[in-house]
């Protein structure tokens, strides 16, 4: 942190000016033990002053220490308004929007790098081909440090691939292949090793689960990922119950992070009470250790300078910050990460997709009608009340849930582009929209099942052994 009140500090969200503060007080607590010079003590105190009545104007409430402002949210003149809150953790996601969560604005807030223009053609020249259509659509919009993994493949060094699951529940839904979906794109145009952590500890944590309960749902959930069509020789599937364990390397690793953490930090930065269970609150720690190769040692040979880039959704980029922070304090590169945004709900960007309401997405176990009489019955849309109106006025693609998916899934560009004019002009309906994404899922979700019937349980524990992949490090 740059120790000078003059930095911006109108651009920080309440959380970040509470992470500012604590940062601060941990420093003049420091300053004090080591009985430090008066005069840098004294700039000490009064730089945490100026961060608290920073905190306080934004906020209208004192700073107390464990205690983060998780219900704000820092809007454009640096009020709050309850209507206009959007609220992002790694178990939460709130928007009052029916376009969803505002990205530009979470770009801000966390200090993350947008993914523009130059960027991916940067990265079409680098792989030699059209970059995937998540990149040319902004679903994956936010990075850290992409230019280094770039300047790395192109300079022929190493790099690998890290994302995760939190097998809730035995099934999954549409939304979660979009991270795995885009890293076998990553893992095939980039040909580097794939780590994939199955966080069925932390299921079990948060959840009402046993722990043979969340690891048979890791192990469904893996069929699911192997379907996705990863090569078994460049990739290693694992369950935290199951790999910590056996690898003197991971947990290595996890202490380390752990001792380098503070439980204010983690307060800080995840919102974890004094009543949360120390499990909850060491768990980042477990979720931070497949950034270094040196957790993997049967894959890397040991060697701790690999650098690792991280694919998932933005409300993970928490886990990854505090990371960052640590790894050169460990002697490890910091991981770089690549953010999509949030999968919408059937009945909109402003609510939640949930595991126990089987109407909110399409679940990859859905039959073709059930695909069929989920869009048709419960896809919000942006059309209008009357044809007649629909005609004249067009729809709004900006909250249609039907053009929003196929935003996700339908490949051709020109395609999309048409859908989208003609049912802003109102030429398109909605209900003809809608069956053009029901014949966009239903071959996927059928292709995908047919794919997961051929993953046997040997299959499973193939890509969940430990073991060498193929890869010379």
């Amino acid at each position: 942190m740059a120790d000078s009140p003059n930095c911006d500090l109108k651009s920080l969200s309440p959380l970040q000016l509470f992470e500012r503060v604590t940062e601060q007080g941990e420093k003049v607590r420091a300053l004090k033990a080591g009985k430090a010079p008066k005069d840098e003590i004294d700039a000490a105190v009064r730089m945490l002053l100026s961060l608290k009545l920073s905190y306080k104007t934004t906020t209208g409430q004192d700073y107390q220490a464990g205690l983060p402002p998780r219900d704000l949210v820092l809007i454009n003149n640096g009020t709050t308004k309850e209507e206009d809150e959007d609220f992002v953790d790694p178990w939460t996601v709130q928007t009052s929007n029916a376009k969803g969560v505002d990205y530009d604005k979470l770009i801000v807030r966390f200090g993350s790098s947008k993914i523009d223009t130059d960027l991916i053609n940067r990265i079409e020249r680098a792989i030699g081909q059209k970059p995937h259509r998540f990149l040319r659509r902004g679903i994956f919009f936010s990075h850290r440090d992409m230019d280094q993994i770039l300047d790395a493949y192109e300079n022929k060094k190493s790099f690998y691939l890290y994302t995760g699951r939190g097998p809730s529940s035995q099934a999954m839904h549409v939304g979660h292949l979009i991270p795995f979906i885009f890293t076998k794109w990553l893992q095939e145009v980039f040909d580097v090793p794939l780590v994939i952590q199955l966080t069925d500890d932390e299921k079990y944590l948060w959840k009402d689960l046993t722990t043979e309960k969340a690891y048979e749902y890791a192990r469904e959930n893996a069929k699911d990922i192997i379907a996705c069509g990863f090569d078994i020789n460049k990739t290693f599937i694992f369950s935290d119950l199951d790999y910590l364990g056996t690898s003197t390397g991971f947990y290595k690793n996890i202490v380390k992070v752990q001792k380098h953490v503070t439980f204010n930090q983690v307060k800080g930065i995840f919102g974890f009470t004094d009543s949360d269970c120390i499990g909850k609150i060491s768990f980042p720690a477990i979720q931070a250790a497949p950034s270094f190769s040196s957790s993997f040692p049967q894959i890397f040979n040991g060697k701790e300078n690999i650098q690792c880039l991280i694919p998932c959704a933005i409300d993970q980029d928490p886990y990854f910050r505090m990371t960052r922070d640590v790894a050169p304090r460990i002697g490890q590169p910091k991981p770089a990460l690549l953010h999509s945004v949030f999968f919408p709900a059937l009945q909109g960007a402003q609510t939640k997709m949930s595991a126990s309401d089987p109407n909110s997405s399409i679940f990859l176990t859905d039959t073709p009608k059930q695909i069929k009489t989920k869009i048709n019955k419960h896809a919000f849309s942006g059309g209008r009340d009357t044809i007649e109106e629909h005609r004249k006025y067009g729809g709004n693609c900006d909250v249609d849930v039907s053009f929003m998916y196929l935003t996700f899934f339908l490949e051709d560009d020109d395609r999309l582009e048409q859908l989208k004019q003609a049912y802003t002009s109102g030429e398109l309906l909605t209900g003809e929209l809608k069956k053009v994404l029901i014949e966009t899922l239903q071959p996927l979700i059928a292709a995908h099942q047919e794919r997961r019937k051929q993953v046997t349980d040997e299959m499973v524990k193939q890509f969940m052994t430990p073991r060498k992949l193929a890869f010379e490090f």
